[in-house]
């Protein structure tokens, strides 16, 4: 057991858990986005809004850790845990942002079961956040990030396949692309934040 001799800063759990909640919110209006385009650009605009709340979380524990002498878990760990978060929330509202400025009816089936890969794990992250304080019952956690994101893999492989199989043009196709390419970028970036708590429970064990 470790002996403190001076106290340690323990609001990073509360501001990592409100960050991840935030990607909660997010994912859920993707999938609201994604799923009904008669009110995309509010939608849209809902989703820029927790963009802009994410960036202020991630403000936050970047100015307690400047500001804090003794931390939970190395200051490094800190730094890395909430850029990855902060990489989720980018990637999820760019590619409501292309979907909104490229004008795109119609999206690929595959696109909703992608946006629910990527709910799922926001959920679970979520519920995952609170047991940092204690480094217990997180295996399962990582272990199911990890199965999502080759779920993502998947569905990205298959959506490049139907883009390239002739049925749209070319400037859809490319449209089309760059929206998939940030909704898969949002699922490694979940893997990221997975992989951080893992190398944080490791040490901390």
């Amino acid at each position: 057991m470790r002996l403190r001799l001076t106290p340690r800063e323990d609001s990073f759990y509360e501001l990592f858990s409100d960050s991840a909640n935030n990607l909660v919110t997010a994912s859920r209006l993707l999938s609201e986005l994604i799923s009904d385009d008669s009110e995309r650009e509010a939608i849209a605009e809902k989703l820029r809004v927790c963009e802009h709340v994410g960036d202020e979380h991630t403000h936050v524990i970047m100015r307690r850790l400047n500001e804090t002498f003794i931390t939970p878990f190395d200051r490094e760990d800190i730094y890395r845990l909430a850029g990855t978060l902060d990489d989720v929330m980018d990637a999820m509202e760019a590619a409501a942002d292309l979907v909104v400025l490229y004008q795109i009816k119609q999206l690929p089936r595959d696109v909703v079961q992608q946006v629910a890969v990527l709910e799922r794990a926001a959920e679970i992250t979520a519920e995952a956040m609170p047991r940092l304080r204690s480094m217990r019952d997180l295996t399962e956690y990582w272990i199911e990030i990890n199965r999502l994101e080759n779920q993502a893999d998947q569905i990205y492989r298959r959506l490049l396949a139907h883009l390239f199989s002739g049925e749209y043009d070319s400037l859809s196709v490319l449209k089309l692309k760059d929206v998939i390419e940030q909704l898969e970028e949002a699922a490694d970036a979940f893997e990221r934040v997975a992989n951080t708590i893992e190398s944080i429970a490791v040490k901390e064990s």
